[in-house]
């Protein structure tokens, strides 16, 4: 109940600054430290998602900030709900998505006293894991540390935001004007930036673009596609963001990602200038480290990042530009493309490579290949589709034969962190209800979060898991039998019936023992208006697209080298 003296709780001061800054969606699991701010929430709009752990409240907020570029939001307890919590803050840092936490905190009085389920959540989540985390002790400054908070988790290199709430504090009152709606901060390059690139373009001969990162839009992807068509230049998007750059767009070179297309590595090891929009070129994009020297690049690199501070933090840059991507594809309009381009006719070259690489499904042991079905969806799926994954080999499939048409549509953890795709797929079932989304799993990966399909089933939100079953943390066995052929130990899994876990939830379930039985079940799924999985039954043998696990086995007993570099 608000004061007729116009004072407010902590709680409603709390939540009135989320409605003031545009939050439209709440993930929480509730908890007692906190219930003068879930009271608040029933006086607003605000949609508040009940999730059955803190690891998907969490995971589900982190996709709404990655795919929307607006912070998502979280709420849980103390203690172990924090630290449940802990995956999907992690997540956020990887995947530099903006996010703000709140954690229910003991009461002050009881403070440093190791108090039932007390923790220091600055010592926590901060500086390693959260972009910054705090503790609010006067409701006063929820204002201006709210307001901080959604600058903090947008601005720069976005990142997680932690911010404990004493539960105490939320029902303290005081009178305090709300703080204004926070705007992102866009960061333009300077006018001598492009007129520098203009020149390093012009003398060119082998460029190359990778877009990766965050803080892109469905503006600034549709500028850089203009500018490569301008230009005839390749572009090849990082590790889990093919959704930057339209697959069948006449420049689109491949993804740069995990067992990436060689003739797509060799052109990027090739180049003589690589333009680095947005990303980080961390471990994955850059095959361990391995594209591009370290501190100095052979090629002339040129690095856009919005964060100054990831600017020569590992490559030295011929030249670097602090910029966001949308204000530097903005700016790319500037550019001229040269009178005589050099490397005339690589883009159509480098498109080529990537449609071969990626047309036709490659043979795999057993009768369900993963492949054949990731083809079946891309040719079957509408453009707007939204597919998300976690961790594991069965991505491998994913990130080699879908093809991402439009900006968005591909929701998974550069971070590699396993039961990402579930609460990812509900979460954008959530913002774009009529949109069809497929959240793409393993055994493994699933069961990680998987209890929240009694979330899916609560608010009717009919997802499609598409679930690839080989009894394995494959990932694991593959290095296993490749570090330590046959001494196999701690990677196998005795799993569930899917499909009656499905339904003993109240969605749907069916299971899948022959590719071809594949499109008559996802048409079922489709039908029921359920939250729906599909059960793959994979041979644990087809460990990749192009490798066995046998194989790699014999290979690593004769003492031969593998390229398998798959991971989690």
């Amino acid at each position: 109940m608000r004061a007729n003296d116009g004072s407010r709780t902590g709680g409603q001061i709390l939540v009135d600054q989320l409605v003031i800054h545009g939050v439209r969606h709440v993930f929480c699991v509730p908890g007692e430290s906190y219930l003068a701010a879930l009271d608040a929430f029933h006086d607003t709009d605000i949609a508040l998602t009940i999730c059955r752990h803190e690891s998907a409240a969490a995971i589900m907020a982190e996709a709404v900030g990655k795919t929307t570029g607006c912070p998502g939001i979280c709420f849980v307890t103390r203690g172990p709900g924090a630290t449940n919590a802990s995956a999907g803050i992690h997540i956020a840092r990887q995947d530099s998505s903006p996010m703000i936490v709140f954690v229910g905190q003991v009461g002050r009085h009881m403070r440093d006293r190791e108090a039932f389920q007390e923790l220091d959540y600055r010592a926590v989540f901060g500086p390693s894991i959260a972009k910054w985390a705090t503790e609010i002790d006067d409701p006063a400054r929820i204002p201006e540390l709210v307001s901080r908070a959604f600058h903090t988790a947008c601005n720069g290199r976005p990142g997680p935001v932690v911010i404990a709430v004493p539960e105490d504090m939320l029902v303290e009152r005081a009178m305090v004007p709300d703080a204004a709606p926070f705007e992102p901060v866009e960061i333009w390059p300077g006018r001598t930036d492009m007129i520098r690139l203009q020149k390093l373009l012009c003398a060119a001969e082998r460029p190359i673009v990778l877009a990766g990162g965050s803080r892109w839009s469905e503006q600034a992807s549709a500028t850089l596609m203009r500018f490569a068509k301008e230009f005839a230049l390749p572009v090849a998007t990082s590790f889990r963001r093919a959704h930057l750059f339209d697959a069948l767009h006449d420049c689109y070179a491949g993804n740069l990602g995990i067992g990436p297309n060689p003739k797509l590595l060799a052109r990027v090891k090739g180049a003589d200038l690589v333009l680095l929009i947005g990303g980080r070129m961390s471990e994955m994009p850059s095959q361990n480290y391995t594209v591009f020297d370290i501190p100095e690049p052979k090629m002339k690199l040129v690095h856009v990042h919005s964060g100054a501070e990831e600017l020569g933090r590992v490559y030295h840059p011929h030249l670097a530009i602090n910029a966001s991507p949308p204000a530097f594809c903005s700016a790319l309009g500037e550019l001229q493309p040269p009178h005589e381009i050099l490397w005339k006719g690589e883009a159509d070259v480098a498109h080529a490579d990537y449609i071969a690489w990626s047309e036709k499904a490659t043979p795999v042991p057993g009768a369900v290949n993963l492949g054949e079905i990731v083809v079946w969806l891309r040719e079957n799926l509408p453009r707007d589709a939204i597919l998300a994954n976690g961790a594991g080999n069965f991505a491998a499939w994913v990130d080699r034969f879908y093809r991402f048409r439009k900006f968005a549509t591909q929701v998974g953890p550069t971070s590699g962190s396993m039961g990402y795709g579930f609460p990812a797929a509900l979460a954008m079932k959530i913002l774009h209800p009529d949109r069809v989304v497929v959240c793409i799993t393993g055994d493994g990966d699933f069961l990680m979060t998987g209890q929240d399909f009694a979330t899916a089933v609560q608010y009717e939100l009919p997802v499609i898991v598409v679930l690839a079953d080989n009894g394995l943390y494959g990932t694991i066995r593959m290095h296993q039998e490749r570090e330590y052929p046959g001494r196999v130990i701690a990677s196998t899994l005795k799993n569930p019936d899917f499909v009656a876990y499905a339904k003993a939830f109240g969605g749907f379930g069916v299971l899948v023992e022959n590719t071809a039985e594949f499109p008559d079940a996802f048409a079922a799924a489709q039908r029921s208006s359920k939250p729906s999985i599909i059960h793959l039954k994979v041979d644990p043998e087809a460990i990749t697209p192009t490798a066995t696990l046998s194989g790699i086995r014999e290979k690593s007993l004769a003492g031969g080298s593998n390229n398998t570099t798959h991971r989690s």
